[in-house]
């Protein structure tokens, strides 16, 4: 297997081996991969879970086509970028609050 970098001093027969095991590069094949990315999901919290599969989503749609930002208007384009601004200064409302606010109101309707 080729090396990643170099191997430095380790003082003794454990830390000698974890140095060797950490240089080597690991060879993968695509069933592997698959597998390895399968854990790591696998393990995520629902948060984090509903999270990556969010920006998966972004990336796979991202692939496809682009250039319908470039057929929204400058008003629609800077509402959108406004909002995101409120949603990274925590200015934003839950899904679930909004929800709730419309059931409560429309639920005697």
């Amino acid at each position: 297997m080729p090396l990643v970098g170099r191997l430095s001093y380790c003082p003794d027969k454990y830390q000698r081996q974890i140095c060797i095991i950490f240089v080597k590069k690991i060879s993968m094949t695509v069933s592997d991969l698959k597998l390895k990315i399968f854990r790591q999901v696998d393990s995520l919290e629902k948060s984090r879970l509903e999270e990556f599969y969010g920006l998966l989503m972004n990336y796979v749609n991202g692939k496809k086509d682009i250039s319908d930002w470039d057929k929204l208007s400058n008003a629609q384009k800077q509402g959108i970028l406004d909002a995101i601004d409120e949603i990274d200064s925590q200015k934003g409302v839950s899904n679930k609050v909004v929800i709730d606010k419309f059931r409560k109101k429309y639920s005697n309707a």
